[in-house]
């Protein structure tokens, strides 16, 4: 286990802070309190935040009475001190105007937060403070005297809550005025304006101080404000002032939890700890002595054998359920005030351990917080799971309940009845409320939900509707709960339930699956009676702290056992429902998003047993049911988890559900790595001495804001890049899980490995899709592109690793207000065979719904067509009699021939014919439909097949690229060529490994950069070489050689620019990363970085391997993307030495893809193609080689060629080795035998050869197996490729160039 110090700890990355709030709440002797009554109860419940009682300041006005001015109405003139004395504002002025401070209480507006006196020319005034220059009768309010000069006048001054901090926002409470010449001093609960009020020549100084809540920090965050009903939670029974006998020992704190659930749904856990400290004898009445016992009945003298106490909380808020680590927290917290003294104020141990404490993360998932010498606390990074965190225990749940009362309230729940749940520890009040709220996932509780609920609160027992509540038991001593409320004693482990209705039973449950849960929680129980000893709760609340590591893991895991049942079930009991789920396929009306539009409710009915039928009608009318189909309709914050569900019910569709693992525990983080968080440092005197301790605490302290350390580095999540309109490439967790498992099981198939590389490639492109369908004008034109891509996807039985190529489109359809071509994603979606997931589906239903659908009226539209059907029909007749009168002849069926003598081809979907050089009424209905229409059949028929009979996808891209480029060879003269090459040379074997090698090399992990030599098994990083290179043409050259070549097919390379050549173009070289680690690095950089960085240019040299690689595989498929024009603004190009003139906007950059190496170890003998091309004349890149006496003549090459062309390769294998072995020395050759003969026929007959020449290799290698050992083949490198790189170059067609 390794330490960090928390400056290093901290310095890596910005991680959640742990803890928001820290508040104590009682009742404040100083303050106003509302005393006991004649029962010798408190008064109201309320009194637990007496500050809080009383509604907050919201306005101040000064008031000059001595001029008559009058206290506005509503508010309250403060004319006395603390101590009764005069609070006259300006007693120290000559011509006294008698001012006076006024406030007024209220709810209308944001209260005054913080006060303050403006010394006006002598500072500045603050931003968002406010300043009383006028009264209410607009005269000055200045506090200075009437006859001083602007620059010295003196204003009070206020800061007001912001408006969207909500009306409930912690305020000022109360203000007073001082006068500490007469004696008084500010209360321990105030704060002090340290600036004297009185600026005229004579009089005593005045300060005013102001009261707010003590918390810490003051102010509210943005994010969370600070709910004004922690006081109530953190004492839900009230306050009470209690007597003791002298000899009384105190009670230990009582720790509490409570959940706080705001209006969006989001959860915030309290953590506290009840006290008692002494309370001062003089503030209670002679009567309320008596009733405590503090005086005798008959003659009233003092009984000094008694003490007082009074109950106080102290409180933490966080958004993280660690209701362990702030127990041990708050525990010492109250240790550290009772003992003493100490050389640090309790307020440094508190900022510290807010402050510097962060969250658990992968990257630290063990925190070990140094509170003192004595004191610390473990906090360990939760159970990475899909299912949502919160503060539940099913430890307790079952413990406390047991079996059979835990499947009757998960019955209660999945029926909404009204819960009532008690006991006299709260701490376990929350984690089994906690508990059953999540155990009916992925249903979730919408009704009114209070763990812990204060007496204030108790009311909503009383409510019509379902509720999930948990009091203490001693409410039962002040009330009786409503006859319709189910109560489960936690203590007793007894459910109560009316005797007018027929109780609940768990064997209500679906048999099956409930038995199978009754048995199981059975078994569990048992397990857990044996390691839960009953003394472990009160050791905890003995503030002993104890190394728990071997009992935490053990009920850890017991804990997801328990969960997992649960889960079991939900998926059990809900399985096939998203075959019920209804798409909207139709333009929306009023019920589209009804729950009954949305779910076929009688069909997933009929699908159940039909003796379960009382218990899923039940659900099914339920909120939490309706709330769940709408969640699985549309797009939702939880669909993360809903898709971890959807996976739990497939797993369970088999014959023993039960032995189905669910819960996958992600172990990647939870290494040992262990941040050390030191406590804070003690102050030492100059001479470095230790400080005198000055620090001790008869009661719990009122905190002093100016003894918390302020926070050295924010501990805040950073925003991330991507817009949260933009479509989200992101996977989840569980999609990326997913596509692990699928590949690794792949990498193991050699036929299959290849199709999930391609799934992959596919997956990246449509992840850069929205980026290129923003930089494209004809945005629906590139969505149909896309569209085209997916079917070209089928065709060819493309693995997918997710769903993410269908959702990006879906999105994006809906981005640009195509529902019809969203509808027609989700039938090729389906017509592949793939059920949307939750995620999907809810982008598709969010399309459909939002997007504005085609007008429905076709009335109009329906008389045209038959209009122009009819003339058409009439101008087909006439065709004959046309023919018959010209003498041009008669073309094949479905063409006619023009004057011109062109054929014009007839589109039978759409009766296209030529137009009518005459007029009248069916010549310009012609030329009004026809030209719209037969550009539509043009981009509709035009599928990747019918452009390209290879189908390799290459004609999508050349459709939308060519067009561009085509509009822009009119003006440029300047041609980019880029030659890539993805050849990389094994440093272990001094072997060149090819393509497909280097594939069928990666492995499925999604991290690894290493590929496998198919000759020597070493693992190497391979590399993607690029060159970017100029050549000069003319307009007209430049676009014939645009218009007659594809991306692959290119005539030979034309005479490149003077000094662009080998030596002198600039080249790169990055790392060439396999499909599965390039779209990971991708996907993390969208989420840092946006969307937006792959459309700026700085994006080639921010991120080369990114970059090059993705050029490369979206040529490779023939994909369109803009990334080539990033090329023409990379500072690569001016590297070119000689340009004929700046690229210009229109210039172009075509790309060819080698397979051999660009740049050859001129050392090594040249390979054998090109030795066949300098004999044979064919021009090519001048490589500079070496002069060697290398065996390679002509009439060797020749000899070779006829063996292979006659089907004997074996005999040229033999008179290949022949030729090696007659020659001295180790032959410098870096290509196998297979690869120089390949290349050999490639550039001798062609790539239709191929094919056949693998199948002719094939042959031979076995028969020379025969007379040779299969090592001595390897060493000799004349194995062939492994079926699994074969392969890989038939998914990835066509083959690349020489």
């Amino acid at each position: 286990m390794s330490a960090d110090s928390h400056t290093g700890g901290m310095t890596e990355e910005k991680c959640p802070q742990l803890v928001d709030y820290f508040v104590v709440a009682g009742l404040d002797p100083a303050g106003p309190w509302r005393p006991l009554d004649e029962d010798g109860k408190a008064a109201s419940s309320s009194s637990s935040s007496p500050a809080r009682a009383v509604e907050p300041v919201t306005d101040l006005v000064v008031i000059a009475k001595g001029l008559g001015e009058e206290v506005p109405e509503g508010f309250t003139c403060i004319e006395k001190t603390l101590g009764g004395h005069s609070a006259e504002l300006s007693a120290g002025l000559i011509n006294n105007p008698h001012l006076y401070l006024c406030y007024r209480r209220g709810r209308d507006k944001p209260p005054v937060l913080d006060l303050g006196i403006l010394y006006e020319g002598k500072e500045p005034l603050k931003q968002g403070w406010y300043v009383i220059e006028t009264t209410p009768y607009s005269r000055l309010a200045s506090l200075s005297a009437g006859g001083a000069p602007t620059a010295h006048r003196v204003f009070l001054t206020y800061r007001r809550a912001l408006d969207s901090q909500g009306l409930h926002t912690v305020g000022i409470t109360d203000i007073a005025l001082l006068l500490p010449s007469k004696g008084e001093v500010a209360p321990h609960t105030f704060c002090r304006v340290d600036k004297n009020l009185n600026t005229g020549m004579w009089g005593p100084a005045l300060y005013l101080c102001y009261k707010r809540y003590p918390r810490y920090p003051q102010e509210d965050l943005e994010a969370f404000p600070l709910p004004e009903s922690v006081p109530v939670f953190c004492l839900p029974m009230g306050v009470t002032v209690e007597s003791w006998p002298l000899n009384t020992k105190y009670q230990l704190p009582v720790f509490s939890t409570f959940v706080l659930t705001s209006a969006s749904g989001d959860k915030v856990y309290g953590a506290a700890i009840q006290f008692y400290e002494s309370f001062p004898r003089e503030l209670l009445s002679e009567r309320q002595c008596v009733r405590l016992g503090l005086l005798s009945v008959v003659d009233r003298r003092p009984i000094t054998n008694r003490s007082l106490h009074v109950k106080k909380s102290i409180c933490v808020l966080s958004h993280w359920p660690f209701f362990t680590v702030f127990q041990k927290f708050l525990t010492f917290v109250y240790r550290y005030s009772i003992s003493g003294p100490h050389v640090l104020p309790l307020e440094k141990h508190i900022s510290s351990f807010m402050h510097n404490v962060p969250f658990p993360s992968p990257q630290r998932p063990r925190i070990l917080v140094q509170l003192s010498p004595y004191d610390n606390l473990l906090l360990c990074q939760p159970v990475s799971s899909p299912l949502p965190l919160s503060g539940a225990s099913y430890l307790k749940l079952l413990q406390n309940l047991g079996p059979e009362n835990a499947c009757t309230l998960l019955l209660a729940v999945l029926t909404e009845h009204k819960l009532l749940l008690h006991s006299l520890r709260p701490d376990v009040l929350t984690s089994v409320s906690e508990a059953l709220v999540s155990m009916s996932f992925p249903l979730r509780w919408l009704c009114p939900y209070i763990p812990l609920c204060p007496l204030q609160m108790a009311d909503v027992l009383l409510a019509p509707m379902p509720f999930i509540v948990g009091v203490h038991s001693s409410y039962f001593d002040l009330y009786d709960p409503p006859t319709d409320v189910v109560c489960v004693d936690l203590d007793t482990n007894t459910i109560f339930q009316s005797d007018d209705k027929k109780p609940l039973s768990w064997r209500s449950l679906p048999r099956k699956p409930g038995k199978t849960l009754f048995n199981t929680l059975t078994n569990l129980h048992r397990t857990l009676e044996k390691i839960c000893t009953p003394g472990q709760e009160d050791a905890t609340l003995e503030f002993l702290l104890t190394d728990f590591d071997q009992i935490y893991r053990r009920q850890k895991q017991l804990e997801l056992e328990i969960q997992e049942v649960f889960l079991r079930f939900m998926s059990c009991l809900l399985r096939g429902y998203r075959a019920f789920l209804l798409p909207i396929t139709q333009a929306p009306s009023d019920t589209t998003t009804d729950c009954s539009s949305l779910f076929n409710l009688q069909g997933f009915l009929k699908s159940r047993d039909r003796t379960q039928q009382k218990f899923y009608s039940q659900m099914t009318r339920t909120q939490m049911f309706t709330q769940f189909i709408e969640e699985c309709s549309f797009v939702s914050d939880r669909h993360a988890c809903l898709e971890f569900f959807d996976e739990c019910v497939q797993k369970v569709d088999v014959e023993k559900p039960e032995e189905v693992r669910l819960i996958d525990l992600d172990e990647s983080h939870s290494g040992e790595h262990t941040v050390f968080i030191m406590p804070p440092e003690e102050p030492q005197e100059p001479d470095g001495s230790e400080c005198p301790a000055l620090y001790s605490y008869e009661t719990f302290p009122t905190l002093r804001p100016d003894l918390f350390d302020q926070p050295q580095d924010q501990l805040r999540v950073p925003a991330k890049g991507s817009a949260p309109s933009s479509p989200a490439p992101r996977r989840t967790k569980q999609e990326i899980k997913l596509a692990q498992k699928r590949a690794q099981k792949y990498s193991t198939v050699p036929d299959m490995w290849s199709k999930c590389l391609l799934g992959h490639c596919y997956g990246l492109w449509f992840i850069y899709l929205p980026t290129f369908v923003r930089a494209e004008s004809a945005k629906v034109r590139a969505l149909h592109t896309a569209y085209d891509v997916l079917k070209h996807m089928e065709n060819r039985k493309v693995v997918l690793p997710d769903e993410v190529c269908y959702r990006i489109l879906m999105q994006l359809c809906g981005l640009y207000g195509q529902p019809v071509l969203a509808v027609r994603v989700l039938l090729e979606m389906k017509k592949a065979g793939i059920t949307p997931n939750t995620i999907t589906y809810g982008y598709y239903n969010k399309a459909v719904l939002e997007s504005k659908w085609p007008s429905t009226n076709q009335g109009g539209r329906l008389r045209w067509a038959k209009l122009r059907n009819v003339l058409l029909a009439v101008a087909q007749f006439r065709q004959p009699i046309k023919r018959r009168q010209k003498s041009g002849s008669v073309g094949s069926r479905g063409a006619v021939r023009d004057p011109a003598g062109r054929n014009k081809a007839v589109d039978e979907n759409y009766n296209h014919v030529s137009s009518p050089s005459r007029g009248g009424l069916a010549g310009k209905l012609q030329q009004l439909l026809t030209p719209t229409r037969h550009r539509v059949s043009v981009r509709r028929a035009a599928s990747v097949d019918d452009r390209r009979p290879g189908g390799g996808g290459g004609g999508i891209g050349r459709r939308v690229s060519d067009q561009r480029q085509s509009r822009k060879s009119q003006v440029a003269e300047t041609l980019l060529k880029v030659l890539l090459s993805s050849c990389s040379l094994c440093r272990s074997c001094n072997s060149l490994v090819y393509d497909e090698e280097i594939m069928a090399g990666w492995t499925s992990d999604d991290s690894n950069l290493n590929s496998s030599c198919p000759f020597c098994s070493a693992s190497f990083v391979p590399f993607l070489n690029a060159e970017i290179c100029g050549e000069r043409c003319t307009a007209p050259q430049r676009s014939r050689r645009l218009a007659a070549s594809s991306v692959f097919t290119h005539p030979p390379s034309p005479t490149l620019l003077q000094g662009s050549s080998v030596g002198g173009a600039p080249q790169v070289t990055v790392a060439y990363l396999s499909p599965l680690v390039l779209r990971k690095e991708l996907e993390s950089l969208l989420e840092n970085e946006g969307e937006a960085v792959l459309a700026q240019p700085q994006f080639l040299d921010s991120h080369s391997i990114i970059f090059w690689n993705l050029v490369w595989y979206f040529q490779r498929l023939g994909l369109p993307s803009n990334l080539l024009q990033l090329v023409q603004a990379s500072p690569l190009v001016s590297q070119l030495t000689q340009v004929p003139a700046p690229l210009s906007e229109g210039s172009a950059v075509r790309v060819r893809l080698l397979w051999d190496t660009l740049t050859p170890d001129t050392d090594q003998w040249p390979p054998l193609y090109i030795l066949w091309r300098i004999h044979s004349g064919t021009p090519m890149r001048s490589y500079s080689w070496r002069r060697h006496n290398h065996p390679f003549t002509l009439s060797f090459l020749e000899e070779v060629l006829r063996w292979v062309g006659m089907n004997e390769v074996h005999k040229a294998v033999t008179l290949f080795l022949d030729t090696l072995a007659k020659q001295p020395g180790s032959p410098r050759i870096q290509r196998s035998l297979y690869r120089e003969f390949l290349f050999l026929t490639l550039a001798a007959m062609g790539k239709d050869h191929v094919a056949a020449f693998d199948k002719k290799y094939k042959a031979a290698y076995s028969r020379l197996s025969n007379t040779l050992s299969r090592d001595e083949l390897r060493k000799k490198r004349v194995q062939p490729p492994s079926p699994k790189a074969i392969d890989c170059r038939r998914s990835f067609h066509p083959t690349l160039e020489c």
